[in-house]
């Protein structure tokens, strides 16, 4: 796989070594059992996989060629590069401005750029419509591209549904940046249609097959449709695709629930004519990761820490999972461990921040086990378990903690 030239100051000197050893040792990622680091009264289990994925990387090449190659120039980014808030702080430090939110709301009047200014795609990519505006303000908006190929995939997948007379069920977050891409790619020609979740699926599944009428297709979906989608007529061929940070295993449930209501209405001879296989869009990243952190479920641990932006959809899902089994804290790094033994993080439930003081268990030897969200550089991770381990006396130096677990 491509090497990337980014900052060193991502980099990582604990989970670096971890990451190169497993990787050598496993080229074809069929091992998804956790890494022990055992410093002494702290061991961390630590997932197979997290952290930067490929379109991460890529995306911070690109936006930090853009910063080199063009001084002098206004550079924006038209909404956060990826959801990481150090990352998106040191653009913003080398002057990069942000044209949006993550929402789309609008930051930076269009009105205020001009031709010769570098206007940067974040990783999720854009919309249709936006690429149009930044082409008639003179702005060519595939300079400085980082969509992630794994999102263009699905667009691609979804261009191909439309050509062969499907619709495009998009499981994601209908606000979410690389929801609405994707949306926009889609409709520009085959009908759209988001659905959040398996609880949304069961609900279309009952309007295809009419149990439900179009009355409710109107109340859940009308808002997430594209124009003039027909349900009676648009919902009886049918493709999944997925925002690519979605539970892969929803998405997959989602696909199958589909699937049996076509077998159910069209029959099993037939139901091919209307639903179309769409597995492949499934990002491989999202895949490992999620993956992962089943790994971590099969040990043992006294609790879990997930680092991340807070407005993260695969660092949200990574929590989800752990709190399968683990005591679960969501923080963005290591700045929420405080000095008072209190830990400030995320609800991802209720949207909001909380502080648990003692959090810690007093045991002889503490375990925790330990992910991050794609978008979170390994530096974070590293710094966040040396906050831990200032916790503690008689802490094994890093360099045999690293030797034991890679056997090098």
């Amino acid at each position: 796989m491509k090497k990337f030239d980014i900052p060193t100051f991502y980099r990582s000197d604990i989970i670096g070594p971890i990451k190169e050893a497993r990787k050598n040792a496993d080229p074809r990622k069929q091992d998804f059992t956790p890494t022990l680091l055992d410093f002494g009264p702290v061991q961390f289990i630590v997932a197979r996989h997290f952290g930067f994925c490929y379109g991460v990387e890529n995306a911070i090449e690109i936006s930090y060629h853009a910063i080199h190659e063009n001084p002098g120039k206004r550079i924006f980014l038209l909404s956060q590069m990826i959801h990481n808030p150090d990352v998106n702080e040191d653009l913003q430090g080398h002057g990069i401005r942000f044209i949006m939110d993550t929402e789309g709301n609008q930051l930076i009047p269009w009105e205020e750029l001009k031709p010769q200014d570098v206007v940067i795609i974040p990783a999720f990519g854009t919309t249709v419509e936006t690429e149009a505006k930044l082409r008639s303000l003179g702005i060519e908006p595939t300079s400085y591209n980082t969509t992630c190929p794994f999102v263009e995939k699905v667009w691609k997948r979804s261009a191909k549904l439309g050509d062969d007379r499907f619709s495009v069920i998009i499981h994601g977050k209908h606000r979410h940046e690389e929801t609405r891409a994707t949306f926009s790619h889609s409709y520009q020609n085959a009908p759209s249609l988001v659905i959040k979740d398996l609880k949304e699926a069961h609900i279309l599944g009952d309007i295809i097959l009419g149990k439900s009428g179009v009355e409710e297709f109107e109340h859940r979906f009308r808002s997430r449709a594209s124009a003039g989608f027909n349900p009676t007529r648009d919902l009886s061929r049918i493709g999944v695709v997925n925002q690519t940070t979605m539970l892969a295993s929803e998405t997959q449930a989602i696909a199958d629930h589909l699937k049996q209501v076509m077998m159910q209405k069209f029959g099993e001879d037939s139901y091919r004519n209307h639903f179309a296989d769409t597995r492949d869009t499934l990002c491989y990243a999202t895949n490992d990761n999620q993956g992962a952190t089943l790994g971590l479920l099969e040990v043992e641990a006294d609790l879990a820490i997930v680092v991340g932006g807070y407005n993260s959809s695969n660092t949200s899902h990574l929590v989800e999972l752990c709190e399968e089994k683990f005591p679960t804290y969501f923080i963005s790094s290591e700045k929420e461990i405080l000095e008072d033994g209190s830990i400030r993080h995320f609800n991802w439930h209720e949207q909001r921040l909380e502080q648990t003081i003692d959090f810690l268990p007093k045991k002889e030897v503490l375990r925790i086990a330990l992910t991050s969200g794609a978008s979170c550089p390994d530096a974070i991770v590293d710094r966040v378990m040396q906050r831990f381990l200032a916790f503690y006396a008689d802490v094994r130096p890093v360099e045999d903690v690293i030797h034991d677990a890679i056997g090098a």
